[in-house]
């Protein structure tokens, strides 16, 4: 199992980032291995939504298999990944200040074998560690204020 935690502080209370990111289907926007995501019933948000979201990291694509897990309003989301990755992830939103926000990205995720052997769990956190400082990038990006 390998554990992966990155974080940011955007400039935007946390309903207004809520507001955002509890819409699933917006991920693809900020997350780059997020190309797609499908739902896979009517439900598109809160505990017990599933969705299949098509991944593509480098030369390697799949399709991530997720349910909600946890949905408190203004607060977190909980997912559980039960497809080629297996695991437990959660975004967390704190009031950081007035009108900021602490976003916290944690994942206890297991990568198969071939995805590198004994080393996989450890190789596969390095390179998602990477591509989700990035999408935390991209996703403070979105709240920033243009210049006067």
């Amino acid at each position: 199992m390998a554990t992966i935690r990155v974080s940011t502080t955007i400039e935007a209370p946390v309903e207004q980032v809520w507001e955002y990111v509890r819409d699933i289907s917006t991920h693809t926007e900020w997350m780059a291995d997020a190309e797609s995501i499908a739902f896979r019933d009517e439900q598109t948000e809160g505990l017990g939504t599933e969705f299949n979201c098509l991944t593509k990291i480098g030369p390697i694509k799949f399709t991530d298999e997720m349910v909600i897990t946890e949905w408190i309003e203004q607060s977190s989301i909980g997912v559980r990944h039960t497809g080629l990755v297996a695991g437990e992830g959660r975004f967390t939103l704190t009031p950081a200040g007035t009108n900021r926000t602490e976003f916290c990205w944690i994942e206890d995720l297991l990568f198969p074998m071939w995805m590198g052997g004994p080393l996989r769990n450890l190789m596969g956190a390095r390179i998602l560690e990477w591509v989700w400082r990035r999408n935390l990038k991209t996703l403070r990006a979105k709240f920033a204020r243009p210049s006067e």
